[in-house]
């Protein structure tokens, strides 16, 4: 069946998933203390972080399409049919280009540290498609000359399609090296039972919410609310910044407003009304929302933090060419609907929240009704408002991480 008429891979969206995109990447550590362990030993030449044109020119000249290509991905992050990926499938069928998909990424420091030595090596490290998320692996990943500098002449569906928000990230200035698979959100979820409308990030240090309080364990993720609590833009902060961030998060702490700093667990903490509002990740809240429960979930009027997981090419891929098609394939709406009403994650491409109620119009029941909520949620759909608050972590050099980690690990862990 054509893959394009088969609705039955949509339905990922109201099974329930042991393991969500999000878990995984917290239970593998992503804090900047597991990354800064990881990182340890790399070597290698630094290089800028924006490629000069003619060294795009230089590595593309000679490469063609060879009509395979091997994709590593996270669990559950893509559309899936029993054993099928229909927009895989659909893929091949439009280009010719075979895909062997894996799920090869549990956390960005287990899978670095495995493919590091291979590539710090010139070796091929079995795959020419991969999606880590913004942070101090990919990071290192780019300064250490590690991906394929991106020819954006090929990629037009990305430069029609792509949502502003996605587009020239700090930590990868113009695109160069990476481009979104989908997007995260960190905001404040609470409990209406509990807790009144919330707009500002200043709720967290509202005296009333006292032992109610959830904050989050990782310490990059922490910072970034300390910071924008003081109006501070954690891109373009400096130690000084930290400083003052940090003492605004221990001036919540002492005064004994946090129940607890949480990993994943807080959302059931949530639910159960043990805190009554705290920072979560937006996917987290749609799911729970999606299965009944009555929570809320907004990015404060000071800010939220945007993580995108992303599409980059490994310097020693067999097939880039074949690999940067299909970077630019998943930028068509049509493909971008696929995977959002299947992932649940916010899209890069905003445009398919129109063919998502297009989905919904023709369907019935349970599966009308899960997709008007993925079409009319903001958490998958946020507004250009919500999206303009958004900043991203700050990247971090290894000299700047110690600094950082020694300020705020004692807020968390103190």
């Amino acid at each position: 069946m054509d893959p394009r008429t088969n609705p039955a891979f949509l339905r990922g969206m109201t099974q329930s998933r042991s393991v969500t995109r999000r878990d995984a990447l917290r239970l593998g550590g992503l804090s900047a203390a597991g990354l800064a362990l990881a990182a340890c030993g790399v070597q290698g030449k630094k290089v800028a972080a924006v490629p000069p044109r003619d060294a795009v020119a230089e590595y593309w000249g000679s490469k063609k399409k060879n009509g395979t290509l091997r994709f590593a991905n996270w669990p559950l992050y893509i559309d899936k049919d029993g054993q099928r990926y229909p927009s895989l499938e659909l893929f091949t069928a439009d280009t010719g280009i075979k895909v062997e998909y894996q799920e090869a990424i549990q956390d960005n420091s287990t899978f670095f540290g495995k493919v590091q030595p291979l590539l710090a090596a010139n070796n091929d490290i079995g795959y020419d498609l991969m999606v880590l998320t913004n942070g101090l692996q990919l990071s290192k990943a780019i300064a250490l000359g590690y991906l394929v500098p991106l020819d954006h002449s090929k990629l037009p569906n990305f430069a029609a399609n792509a949502s502003s928000a996605v587009k020239n990230p700090t930590w990868d200035p113009n695109n160069a090296h990476t481009i979104p698979w989908t997007v995260g959100v960190t905001g404040i979820a609470y409990n209406p039972k509990y807790v009144d409308e919330v707009k500002s990030i200043q709720d967290l240090w509202n005296p009333k919410y006292k032992g109610k309080v959830g904050m989050m364990l990782d310490t990059q993720e922490v910072a970034n609310f300390g910071m924008f609590a003081l109006g501070i833009d954690p891109d373009k902060s400096t130690e000084a910044d930290w400083k003052k961030a940090g003492e605004k998060l221990k001036e919540q702490r002492d005064a004994g407003l946090v129940r607890k700093y949480y990993e994943n667990d807080y959302v059931d903490a949530l639910a159960r009304g043990d805190i009554w509002i705290t920072m979560a990740w937006s996917g987290d809240i749609f799911q729970q929302v999606a299965e009944g429960k009555d929570l809320r979930f907004v990015v404060p009027d000071e800010g939220g933090t945007i993580w995108t997981d992303n599409m980059c090419i490994p310097k020693t891929a067999q097939n880039p060419v074949d690999a940067l098609t299909l970077m630019d394939y998943v930028y068509q709406p049509k493909i971008a609907t696929m995977l959002v009403e299947y992932i649940n994650f916010i899209t890069p491409v905003s445009s398919a929240k129109d063919l998502v109620l297009a989905d919904a119009a023709k369907a019935k029941g349970d599966e009308k009704k899960a997709l008007e909520q993925i079409a009319e949620s903001p958490l998958i759909f946020p507004s250009e408002e919500d999206m303009a608050k958004l900043r991203s972590y700050k990247t971090l050099t290894s000299a700047e991480e110690k600094v950082f980690e020694d300020i705020f690990q004692p807020v968390t862990q103190g």
